[in-house]
């Protein structure tokens, strides 16, 4: 069974099958006023182009206005800089939403 755990003070993103690392994906997260909320979640929906800021693909999770997205900004990645979405590369973004279905778990944590 896929899950994804996020780590917010590496701000990475890693695909696990069940205990088994499949890969990790480089993030950006919230910033201090607007941070990524901790917790365990699940994918509720998803979409190609979804227009604005939200790069070639949205992962809309169970937390209402919150999820898993590309960017329109690549050099954003790696900071501490999104509205508490978490922001991909749009070709990683593209790679794990063909891998993962909805109603994937994802666990949000600080560490």
């Amino acid at each position: 069974m896929l899950r994804i755990e996020v780590s917010v003070s590496k701000r990475q993103l890693r695909l696990y099958d069940n205990d088994r690392l499949v890969k990790t994906y480089p993030v950006a997260v919230g910033k201090m006023v607007t941070a990524t909320p901790i917790g365990t979640y699940k994918i509720i929906n998803k979409q190609r182009n979804p227009g604005g800021p939200f790069g070639a693909f949205w992962m809309g999770l169970s937390r209402p206005h919150y999820g898993i997205h590309g960017t329109n900004n690549p050099s954003s990645i790696g900071k501490a800089v999104s509205h508490g979405c978490i922001r991909m590369y749009n070709k990683d973004v593209l790679e794990l939403a063909a891998k993962v279905p909805v109603g994937t778990i994802v666990k949000i944590q600080e560490k």
